[in-house]
Parts: structure tokens; sequence; C-alpha cells
């Protein structure tokens, strides 16, 4: 393979963005199949599909908590990998990178037993009732024995993209979800398991995915992972950076968790409804925020790479391209949600009353998502650039100083629907904050500094 595979500073920034973000685009739209196809399929298992569709919503936030540590390597490791390469200093990217994939080994066995020890206890709590309480846990149960291959696919398979091997990491998650694809009808209903056969399918084909992403780092990588081991320094320069995707993914599930419980206490008789109807809204978003969230993570290694090789032009451009692009694409998925939410909704279930309940509820929880392009163009930016205490403050500012006590209150005078005006407001507040920081501190200081001189920010 070429050396200079991965070395960014020559060419154009916005072709180096475009060639990566393609493919890890499709790679998280292949990644986030994973648990939409279950839902999707769930969603029509016969006279019992609406009730399971909320029990696996139910279990969602504690799935997205076991997808949070991810953010540990994906965005405190991979992005100092890349500053190092930019660097040259490969032996300093060898360390991060056996560092990264050994600390996922660890959390996801230590994940493994407090989650199936306390699930019976968590999954109450989550928003399951006794209705969906058998589902909730039919689905998870089976979901927590493959956790290691989850942590390795999504936190190693940036290690790829970071030495530019993006159609790589994109085959990482295509192989997997074609299992998936597969195997989901197959356990689900020829062998009639129903949510657990859905759930299996999930880690066989995570599994595929994770074997994938060790087999290439060991052996075709162009720096490669030779030994598992935790050099202690590393380790806490990537929990320090990498903290802040780890708060934005854990805030997450403590949100869904917060909205689940929302939704079951105000929502009355139709509360399993509510809470099916957010498990839809939530799919959507993960689907139509893919390209925003590809744009952004391509533009990392790009921005790392020449903030390292301390080329602040380069810098720049890539700050004006990834704020372009997040933001013209934000406000083309934010018409198309609003002007169709109905035929969206209807590929996750047939239930028409389940439909009709979900499309008033969506606009409003889309009522300000393009304002996602500032969050992720401010995140990305200070995930990059090795700037923690912005990113981690910005990932608490939306979700924790926002959305939690937003999805709280607002029921208490605005009834069910305040769950859902929660998000929207605080999208709008906390992608309006983040970006105006980025552009005030760190692209100013960008733009002053010349090239051969390290940007201080």
């Amino acid at each position: 393979m070429e050396k200079t595979k991965g070395d960014f500073s020559k060419g154009s920034v916005p072709g180096h963005i475009m060639r990566l973000a393609l493919p890890i685009f499709l790679a998280e739209l292949v990644n986030v199949t994973y648990n939409i196809v279950d839902r999707m399929f769930i969603g029509h298992i016969p006279s019992t599909g609406t009730l399971a569709l909320s029990g696996v919503g139910v279990a969602f936030p504690l799935i997205t908590f076991i997808n949070a540590f991810a953010g540990f390597s994906s965005s405190g490791g991979a992005p100092l990998f890349s500053i190092a390469r930019g660097e040259g200093e490969e032996k300093k990217a060898e360390d991060i990178l056996s560092t990264s994939f050994s600390f996922l080994l660890v959390v996801s066995a230590l994940l493994m037993a407090l989650l199936y020890a306390l699930m019976d206890v968590i999954l109450p709590i989550m928003g399951a009732d006794s209705s969906t309480i058998s589902y909730a846990r039919s689905y998870f149960s089976i979901y927590l024995l493959g956790t290691p291959f989850v942590l390795i696919s999504l936190g190693a398979n940036p290690f790829i993209t970071a030495q530019g091997h993006a159609m790589v990491g994109m085959a990482t998650v295509m192989i997997g979800a074609a299992a998936n694809i597969i195997l989901d009808p197959i356990f689900i209903f020829l062998l009639g398991m129903g949510v657990r056969g859905a759930s299996a399918a999930t880690v066989i084909s995570q599994g595929i995915s994770a074997l994938w992403v060790t087999l290439f780092l060991s052996r075709k990588g162009e720096i490669r992972l030779k030994r598992l081991c935790i050099v202690p320094q590393i380790l806490g320069r990537i929990l320090k950076l990498g903290v802040s995707g780890f708060v934005f993914k854990v805030t997450n599930s403590i949100t869904q968790g917060a909205a689940n419980m929302t939704l079951r206490r105000y929502g009355g008789e139709s509360s399993a409804l509510y809470i099916g109807a957010m498990s839809i809204i939530n799919s959507m978003r993960e689907v139509v925020s893919l390209p925003i969230s590809a744009i952004s993570s391509s533009s990392q290694p790009v921005m790392g790479y020449n903030y390292g090789a301390k080329l602040n032009s380069r810098v720049k451009k890539t700050l004006k391209s990834l704020i372009a692009m997040c933001l013209s694409y934000g406000f083309l998925a934010w018409s198309l949600v609003m002007a169709l939410p109905g035929p969206l909704i209807s590929v996750f279930t047939p239930d028409r009353e389940l439909q009709s309940l979900t499309v008033p509820l969506m606009r409003i929880y889309f009522l300000a998502f393009f304002c996602m392009s500032f969050q992720n163009s401010g995140q990305n930016t200070f995930v990059a650039l090795n700037c923690p205490r912005r990113a981690v403050f910005f990932s608490l500012l939306r979700k924790v100083v926002l959305v939690l006590p937003f999805t709280l209150l607002f029921p208490l005078w605005m009834g069910v629907r305040g769950v859902f005006w929660a998000e929207a407001l605080s999208q709008l507040i906390g992608g309006s904050a983040c970006i105006l920081t980025m552009l005030i501190t760190v692209y100013r200081k960008v733009r002053s500094t010349p090239d051969g001189v390290k940007a201080d920010i």
C-alpha cells in the first residue's frame, strides 16, 4: 500500500473530505441498519409487533450506553492517531492504536458483567411496564453477548479511515449489516425466535464486522496493531479527549431513558404507543443525521493531520468546507422530513394508529434539526484539534443542561408533546452556541496563525 494514502497535506481539502465522507456515510448508514432493520422486522411481527417494538425502544437507551464507550476510542484515540501521523511520529501512533484497542476489550468485559447483573433493575427505570418488559429483556439479554463485537467494530474502525482507507472502513459494516439483513427474517420468522432472533442476528453480524476490523489493523494497515497493551500515559490522553464522544452518546442514553419515563408517566393508557412513536422518531433521526455525521467525521483526520503538520491554511479550508457541507445538507434533510413524515413512518410500522400519532410528533421533534449542522461542525472541530474541555462542555450543554430538564419540565404544562418540544428547543440553543464558540475561538486563531507555526488553541 502507498505510504501517501493518508497524506492529507496535499490535494483538494473538500476533495479529501468528500472522498472519505461517502464511504463513512455508507458505513454509518449500514451500521445504523443493525438496529433499524431489527425494528422494521420486529414492528411487522403479527399481533405483537407494536408491543415488541415498544419493548426494543425501552432497551434502546441501554444499547446507546454501550455504544458510548466506543467514543473513547473513536473520538479520543483516532484524532490523536491522526495528529501523531501528521507529526511523523509512527511509534506514537502505533501505541495509540494498541492502547485504544486493548481498552475496548477490557471495558466490554466489564460492561457485559455489570449490565447483565443490573438488567432487571434498569429496564423498568427506562420505561418498561408489564406489557413490554418481556420483549425488552429478551432482546437486551442476547445483545449483551455481542458487546465486545460492537465496541471493536465501532471504536477501532475509525483507525482504518484515519489511514486513508475509507472504503475498507465502509466494508467493515457493510459485511456485518448484509449478514444482519439476511439473518433477521430467518431468525425472527422462519425459526420463530421473534425478538430474541433479531438480537441474535445482530450479535452474529457484529462479530463478523469485528473480525474484519481486527484482521485489517493487524495485517494490512500502514500502522498496524502489533500487540495488545495499555500505555497509561497514552490512555490518559485518549480518555481526556475521548470523553467528549463518550459524553455525547451516554447523554443520549440518559435523555432517551428520561423521555421514555416521561412518556410512560404522561401518556396514560397510550404510553406504549408514545414510546413506540419515540422509537420510530429516534430511528429516523439516526438515518437523516448520517450525512452530517459522515462529513464531520471525515473532516477529523484531514483537520488533525494538517494541524499536526502545522499547515493552518489547510485547517482553515477544512473548517470552511465542513460548515458549508453540513449546513447545506441540514436544510435539505429538514425540508424532507417536514414535508413527508407519513411515508417515512410507514416503513417502520403498518399500525395506522401508531402512524397517525407519530406524524405530528415527528414534525415537532425535527423543527430545528438543521441546527444539528452547527452542533456537529463545532463539536468535531474541538475533537479533531484536541480541545477536550470545549468538546465536553458542548456535549453536556445540549443533552444535560438543556434536553434533560426540558424533557422533565415541559410536560408539566404541555403534556406528552413537551417531550418532543424539548429536543427541538435544545437543538436550536445548543447548536447555535457551539458553532459561535468555535468560530470565535478556534477559527479566529487558525486564521491568524501562519503555516509552519502550531496554532495555540
